[in-house]
């Protein structure tokens, strides 16, 4: 079964990086193909550090005050990043769709253009709001909701059950 790099996995790359920063290139690398991605990506000097701006542009999206910022920094990833969209059957993986020009093989030029339509794709499906910060203080980890009801706060059952312990201690004291 073919993955589409696009959408939720996207957005669940991108926040699996933010969350937990590989040491390098081959980490990022290698936590691209555990999100199914498939192609190879040509090694250019500075990938590690390229590709944590682009991250941190995007988290620029995800810490916009509200759905009018983040669909403007969006649109402006997404210009600078995307082009037409095309079918590819690289690695012989089968057909597929690709927002990027073939030109862009380079690591950060893939996350850019992945992560930019992915995100616009999973916010228009699902809701501007399914993408935010952990609720549970101090956490900042990202949370993507992809549940059916789309009220996820939290990135972890830990911090849900931490923010509920607290919450119940405050009623009472």
């Amino acid at each position: 079964m073919h993955l589409n790099p696009y959408g939720e996995y996207a957005v669940l790359l991108a926040a699996s990086l933010a969350n937990d920063w590989p040491t390098d290139r081959e980490g990022i690398e290698q936590r691209t193909r555990d999100f199914g991605m498939t192609m190879a990506f040509d090694p250019m000097p500075g990938d590690h550090e390229r590709s944590r701006a682009v991250l941190e542009a995007w988290l620029g999206v995800v810490d916009a005050p509200d759905d009018t910022a983040r669909a403007a920094a969006l649109n402006a990833q997404m210009a600078a990043a995307a082009a037409y969209p095309q079918l590819t059957d690289h690695d012989e993986e089968g057909w597929h769709l690709h927002y990027r020009a073939e030109r862009l093989r380079s690591l950060p030029d893939v996350l850019e253009a992945i992560f930019s339509v992915g995100t616009a794709l999973h916010l228009t499906e699902r809701g501007m709001h399914r993408i935010g910060r952990c609720a549970a203080s101090p956490c900042e980890n990202v949370v993507v909701d992809v549940t059916r009801n789309g009220r996820q706060r939290y990135c972890s059952v830990r911090c849900a059950n931490r923010d509920a312990v607290r919450r119940h201690r405050a009623r009472g004291a």
